[in-house]
């Protein structure tokens, strides 16, 4: 049987005394696209918080390519192979696009490579080539999404975590942000997905979980759970 790439087992994290994830356990296999749907506050963005270190955890294991990373220092994530796009964006207000994009690459030395794969984001992204030298707080929301995800490419990653990508965006960029996404996976990137329009995250992935209230309830593949009537009745209106 092949290794998952990430393996997540009995995953408990605390925020004080409010029990955020319960019992997590979860996969993603290589090449997969997975996503994680739920309504808000049920413990979406704590478990990739929890993945990239970001929060720690109180109990349970993380494991990534066979490796446990479980109490890894973020920055030591990020070199294993794993980039987070925030929800909410999170770009660096104050510096242009370009500056964004090189400290995206904070962890390689590779300068021409890394020259080139800021103009590989700039064909990816045109609106960003645009923009190269605007400050990244003046952007649109659209484009603030663009940037924190060709951010997080910059690293090179292995496995890529997405926060809520489609919030708040219009549905034209909405979809121009998911052709990236598959794009990205026809590239090799392998995706957690955390969104809210749970159809159009289900349409996107191979496999889906549904969390509850900090406990997964559901897990399966994409097209099961797009015609289960449960998830139909909460989240597909």
């Amino acid at each position: 049987m092949t290794q998952p790439l990430l393996e997540i087992k009995n995953l408990y994290v605390n925020y004080g005394a409010i029990q955020a994830l319960l019992d997590i356990n979860l996969v993603v296999n290589k090449g997969e696209i997975v996503t994680l749907i739920g309504a808000n506050g049920a413990g979406k963005s704590t478990t990739l918080r929890a993945i990239s270190r970001l929060i720690n955890s109180a109990r349970g294991q993380i494991f990534y390519n066979g490796k446990e990373i479980t109490r890894s220092r973020p920055d030591q994530v990020v070199s294993l192979g794993i980039a987070h796009s925030p929800e909410g964006r999170r770009v660096l207000a104050r510096q242009t696009v370009l500056t964004n994009l090189e400290l995206g690459a904070y962890i390689r030395s590779d300068r021409l490579g890394i020259k080139a794969d800021i103009e590989r984001q700039f064909l990816t992204f045109p609106r960003l080539g645009e923009r190269r030298h605007q400050l990244a707080g003046t952007l649109s929301g659209g484009e603030q999404q663009m940037l924190a995800i060709a951010r997080a490419v910059m690293s090179q990653p292995k496995l890529l975590l997405l926060d809520e990508p489609s919030l708040g965006l219009a549905p034209q960029i909405v979809r121009e942000i998911f052709s990236v996404i598959r794009q990205l996976h026809e590239q090799g990137v392998t995706i957690l997905l955390v969104e809210q329009n749970a159809r159009l995250a289900l349409e996107t992935a191979h496999r889906g979980y549904v969390l509850e209230a900090g406990q997964l309830t559901l897990t399966g593949h994409a097209s099961d759970l797009i015609n289960d009537e449960r998830v139909k009745k909460a989240y597909l209106g």
